[in-house]
């Protein structure tokens, strides 16, 4: 069985999408889709509809028309009331619950045209959790929810939270799904950018992307051996950060491109090596230095 797993990671998540486009392209679909924060969004698009280049296309296009503002609405008071602790978070999640709405065609889980799977964190424990029935939009919702940044979602009496922190690229659940052959598409993270991102959204959204993909890497070396892993590489180098809705369209192009040579290099009965700069994000190696 094959299964797409896609991983969170913000504004980056366009880079799923030319991803999808060539694999598409490439007669290379989803028996199981398995999706955690914005992997879960895009999940549950396409699960929706029929695994045909023109479903990655109309994905590109909700891509490509999204304004910061939809997702991370700025609500001065929101944001001091969470500084203040009276709230767990600084924004609604009411742009983020309309887009969902708006073009999932389906209303449970279970009557996805392609299976999904879409991962979310218990937020009193951090316990995984892999969400299968249920209300669509509830579970998407949780799956997507920044902590600190979007409220948790309350469902099967626990308050969920982002699927990304517990388990950002979320192969084991495909693995027990029966999954032998796994397709992972990352997001990818900033890694050309010459300093930090400014901005407390930007930072938060940047930082969890080196801690969630050295996860990925050691991961996939453990599990190794129990399925052919296909890790698809982001464009790199990239400069945007995972707050940054505006370069939707380049990412998607650079992400087409790049997905397309490494299709043409793989053998797809053997899992390749992780892209070089996800192993370098993911290495154990230490730099000594001094302040």
């Amino acid at each position: 069985m094959r299964a797409f797993v896609l991983t969170g990671g913000g504004s980056l998540g366009a880079v799923h999408v030319g991803m999808l486009q060539a694999l598409y392209e490439n007669g290379v679909v989803p028996d199981l889709i398995v999706g955690a924060s914005v992997g879960a969004v895009n999940g549950a698009f396409i699960s929706s509809r029929p695994q045909i280049p023109e479903t990655a296309e109309a994905l590109a296009k909700v891509w490509t028309s999204l304004r910061r503002s939809d997702i991370f609405p700025t609500n001065f008071a929101s944001g001091l009331l969470g500084f203040a602790g009276r709230r767990a978070h600084m924004v609604p999640n009411r742009g983020l619950k309309r887009l969902i709405e708006s073009q999932v065609e389906y209303q449970n889980l279970e009557d996805a045209k392609i299976p999904l799977h879409v991962v979310a964190t218990d937020a009193a424990n951090g316990q995984e959790l892999a969400l299968t029935t249920g209300n669509i939009v509830d579970a998407v919702l949780a799956s997507a929810a920044i902590p600190g940044v979007f409220p948790p979602v309350e469902l099967q009496g626990r308050k969920l939270i982002d699927g990304g922190v517990s388990n950002y690229a979320p192969i084991s659940h495909a693995l027990e799904a029966g999954a032998d052959t796994i397709y992972v598409l990352t997001s990818g993270t900033a890694c050309a950018v010459e300093e930090p991102p400014r901005g407390a959204l930007a930072m938060i959204l940047h930082s969890m992307s080196f801690l969630v993909t050295r996860r990925l890497v050691i991961e996939i070396e453990h599990l190794s051996d129990r399925a052919v892993f296909l890790v698809l590489p982001p464009p790199c180098p990239m400069d945007v950060p995972p707050s940054d809705f505006t370069q939707a369209a380049r990412l998607i192009q650079d992400s087409h491109d790049t997905t397309e040579r490494y299709l043409e290099t793989v053998d797809v009965g053997v899992s390749p090596p992780v892209p070089i700069h996800l192993m370098r994000l993911g290495s154990h190696a230490t730099s000594s230095g001094s302040l």
